[in-house]
């Protein structure tokens, strides 16, 4: 009797998963991938391009926390968004960071079959371009993002920054 309610908690388990698949469907899994792509573009475009710091402040939650190997932790808004107008803004160079498309991952959240989040991770590259200076590359490093839909919107609310390395 035991293995048979093991065999029905996975059977249930495995429909779960099977419906949630096709909630999500093979064209809304490429939306949502390309979706995150463009907003984690536009977060940093605001933080290491443009120091657009109104509208990095759309993009992620209130409860937004970022956590980094060699920063260390920022568990407020406020704080992120002044660490970023205090660092990336105020650097004696011109920052960029370049996404390996090729490592990106989009894995969607589901409470009950509805989409209410997504993990995303990959790796980045960065690079500083000093006056004068051909472009060189900085570090590399790895990121996990949680990505929240609240009122149809999707803002960054967890930042995981982490294995920084030279190039």
């Amino acid at each position: 009797m035991r293995g048979s309610k093991n065999v029905a908690i996975v059977v249930t388990m495995l429909i779960s998963f099977g419906m949630a698949q096709l909630a999500l469907g093979q064209s809304n899994g490429q939306e949502l991938f390309d979706i995150l792509k463009e907003k984690d573009s536009l977060i940093f475009d605001a933080s290491f391009e443009t120091c657009n710091l109104k509208l990095l402040s759309e993009l992620i939650t209130d409860d937004f926390e970022f956590y980094h190997d060699q920063g260390g932790i920022t568990t407020t808004k406020d704080a992120f968004l002044e660490d970023t107008k205090n660092g990336l803004c105020n650097l004696s160079y011109d920052a960029r960071r370049e996404l390996d498309l090729s490592s990106l991952q989009v894995f969607p959240l589901f409470n009950k079959g509805e989409l209410y989040g997504a993990i995303q991770k990959g790796v980045h590259h960065f690079f500083a371009k000093e006056e004068g200076q051909p472009e060189r590359e900085t570090s590399v490093a790895k990121f996990t993002h949680l990505w929240i839909l609240t009122d149809d919107k999707w803002k960054l609310k967890r930042v995981l920054s982490y294995d920084h390395r030279s190039p």
